[in-house]
């Protein structure tokens, strides 16, 4: 059953060859199907790398046509005849992190990346194959989690935090990151290396890191950004130069390193970092590896087996993960007032200005800057 009247047609970002750029483009509206919800867009993310993305650059594997897209914020606008927690106008955050019902190994990137998997191919050359650069988008209903809209977005003397709607749309970002702090099972008072510090989703492990309670130790090559976020009184910073030996004797001068979360991006294979972090870490150290390096990585054999390292992969989180983090910004342990740790500026674009809004999340990255999508 659908439970508000939807217009007719929306207008969507389509992608439909990756030798021509995206079009705006009016589509017939998604309707809600059983184990789905229909959601009027309000905020969407924009990867830094969304350009590289969608020209083939990246070769992410995907369908077309396609509506592009990704995670954000919106409301319901319509329910399936089983839907029985969500009701239309509630604020909610789109996760487009897809699983398979009957198979949580087959997922996919929702507008993004079609996974690895023939279940995984299934979902997006199927069911979920249109994502949420558009005015309303069809989500699985497991995919929505729903925000409290007073204690967030109500002002101080209500009660609330006094986000806006485009501050809530990082938490999608900060779920990554979130992911593997929570697999390696960050614990307050321990010591934490992040490393690369200076994106994103680095920036976002140090400030949830210390959120967590941890002392954290940035790593990165931009000193600014580091000294920005050591403004946090529980971080410290070391750059990453290339040096070994001298990364090393500096990350044990703040004393026993119980944990070393990675997210180092594919050009980052060969950084004096990687091993930098491992010999620094005390015994029985966690390791958590969330980036994207594509190539084999090699590991000391020795020191793992004696000093009983652990070294988890982690790709993205868990729906458990998404929970929690909603609840750390709802009681007020985490602030997203500036976005994942180092943003400076939140711009935000109709989906018609998709080139500047591509070019300005690519310029945003390594200075502060966020872009969004307003449908």
């Amino acid at each position: 059953m659908v439970s508000t009247i939807l217009p007719p047609t929306h207008k969507a970002l389509v992608l439909n060859s990756l030798t021509s750029p995206p079009s705006v483009q009016k589509l017939p509206t998604p309707q809600p199907t059983p184990g789905s919800v229909v959601v009027h867009m309000l905020a969407v993310n924009i990867p830094t790398y969304a350009r590289e993305i969608y020209n083939g650059t990246r070769k992410y594997p995907f369908p077309l046509p396609l509506v592009i897209g990704t995670s954000g914020v919106g409301r319901i606008a319509a329910i399936g005849s089983d839907t029985t927690a969500f009701t239309p106008g509630q604020l909610v955050l789109i996760d487009s992190f897809i699983r398979a019902r009957d198979d949580p190994t087959s997922a996919i990137l929702m507008g993004i990346h079609q996974g690895n998997t023939a279940g995984s191919k299934t979902l997006m050359h199927g069911e979920w194959k249109d994502a949420t650069y558009a005015e309303y988008a069809k989500v699985p209903l497991e995919n929505c989690y729903a925000l409290d809209e007073i204690r967030l977005l109500g002002g101080r003397e209500e009660g609330g935090l006094g986000y806006k709607i485009e501050e809530l749309a990082d938490l999608s970002t900060l779920a990554v990151s979130y992911g593997g702090l929570a697999d390696v099972a960050v614990k307050p008072g321990e010591t934490v290396i992040v490393a690369p510090a200076t994106g994103r989703f680095g920036s976002a492990a140090v400030k949830l890191a210390a959120a967590m309670g941890a002392r954290v130790v940035a790593m990165g090559r931009n000193v600014e950004i580091l000294k920005r976020l050591a403004e946090n009184e529980r971080v410290e910073y070391v750059p990453i130069t290339g040096d070994i030996e001298a990364e090393t004797a500096a990350l044990k001068e703040f004393g026993p390193i119980d944990i070393y979360f990675d997210i180092s991006p594919a050009a980052a294979a060969t950084s004096s970092h990687l091993k930098s972090c491992i010999l620094s870490l005390k015994h029985s150290g966690r390791i958590s590896w969330m980036g994207g390096i594509g190539t084999d990585v090699g590991v000391p054999y020795g020191l793992f087996m004696h000093k009983d390292l652990m070294l988890k992969g982690k790709w993205m989180y868990s729906k458990e993960n998404v929970k929690e983090l909603i609840k750390m910004a709802e009681v007020g342990v985490l602030d997203l007032r500036n976005g994942a740790g180092s943003t400076t500026s939140i711009d935000t674009f109709p989906l018609e200005n998709w080139d500047n809004a591509f070019t300005a999340a690519a310029d945003g990255l390594g200075k502060g800057g966020v872009a969004l999508f307003f449908p």
